[in-house]
């Protein structure tokens, strides 16, 4: 069972992996978008102060400028919130970094719902259905911040192209180990079940673990998957969780179309379909209020994903009932 080690922002995660990386490699630059220390990039600014380049408030600039910097031997890393950095950049995104599919690294901050009090207009729902749309782009979404400091470290190490890193502002429970492997494109296994499948990233895995303790006192063995990165999904876990406990439920601090919901599904229709349901922001936009009032207003809280859990739980029993009763009758 995982405990919390104490809360800490994801942000903060993804600062640390920036400046190891600047230690590791002296080819690693970073671009600020006027907001660095919100987005925790200060820490690399104060250790490599002539390797820091402050653009303003011009994130499509700062996007060409990092692949101008990638094609000349760079290690480009840029940061700001996560609608900024995907919808405003988007043609400069698609064109100049993907297409010619240049090693840039993308740090989304302030990414879902918890953002809380900056309201809609500040929370990053739809970046990832947009990155992951994206020919080359890989798209890593960590659990809690020992892990953000790993896929940032992955990010440069494991990938020779584009990469688009989700995490948020608010504390979270930081319950993962900085000593974790760490492999780009495989899923994890957090919780062993057979009844039904809780696939979570970002900070709702967390709340998946507590949903799945909730749900062994009715009596359910939920498993617990973290897909912390989204593209290249990890196919095989999913697809055993499938074939293994006979429904699945997604959850996201995303809208619930072209996100982790929806990538699960493509992989199930095409090689293993059961029940599905898909947890997340329902096609609306968010607002502003305290992390928890959000979470508990858009169904996604412990207690909330339980309660959608069990009733898919159900819902296969009574599919799985009939089918035995169809082939009983037919023979």
């Amino acid at each position: 069972m995982y405990q919390n080690k104490g809360n800490k922002a994801t942000r903060f995660g993804f600062g640390e992996g920036v400046v190891a990386l600047g230690h590791k490699y002296s080819n690693t630059v970073v671009l600020g978008a006027d907001i660095t220390a919100s987005v925790s990039l200060n820490g690399f600014v104060e250790a490599f102060p002539n390797r820091f380049y402050s653009l303003g408030i011009a994130e499509q600039n700062v996007v060409g400028v990092a692949t101008g910097l990638a094609l000349s031997g760079k290690l480009p890393i840029l940061s700001t919130y996560g609608v900024f950095a995907t919808m405003r950049t988007a043609d400069q995104v698609r064109i100049s970094v993907c297409y010619n599919n240049v090693h840039v690294i993308i740090g989304g901050a302030h990414a879902g719902i918890s953002v809380g009090p900056d309201g809609a207009t500040h929370q990053a729902l739809e970046d990832i259905a947009l990155m992951r749309s994206l020919p080359n782009m890989t798209v890593l979404s960590p659990c809690d911040a020992n892990q953000a400091k790993l896929a940032t470290i992955a990010a440069a190490e494991q990938v020779n192209g584009p990469v688009y890193i989700r995490f948020g502002r608010e504390p979270e429970p930081n319950f993962t180990s900085e000593t974790d492997a760490f492999v780009l494109g495989k899923g994890q296994l957090l919780r062993k079940g057979s009844a039904v499948t809780i696939v979570a990233t970002g900070h709702m895995v967390w709340e998946a673990l507590q949903a799945a303790a909730i749900l062994e006192t009715e009596g359910v063995d939920a498993r617990v998957v973290n897909i912390h990165t989204i593209k290249p999904i990890d196919r095989e876990i999913l697809v055993a969780a499938a074939h293994e406990t006979g429904a699945v439920v997604t959850v996201e601090e995303h809208q619930v179309y072209g996100g982790l919901g929806g990538a699960v599904a493509e992989v199930l229709s095409q090689e293993h379909p059961v029940p599905m349901d898909i947890i997340g922001m329902p096609d609306c936009f968010g607002e502003s209020g305290t992390p928890e009032e959000l979470l508990e207003k858009y169904g996604l809280t412990a207690a909330a994903i339980a309660a959608r859990t069990l009733s898919l739980y159900k819902k296969k029993q009574t599919i799985t009932a009939k089918h035995i009763y169809s082939n009983e009758r037919s023979n």
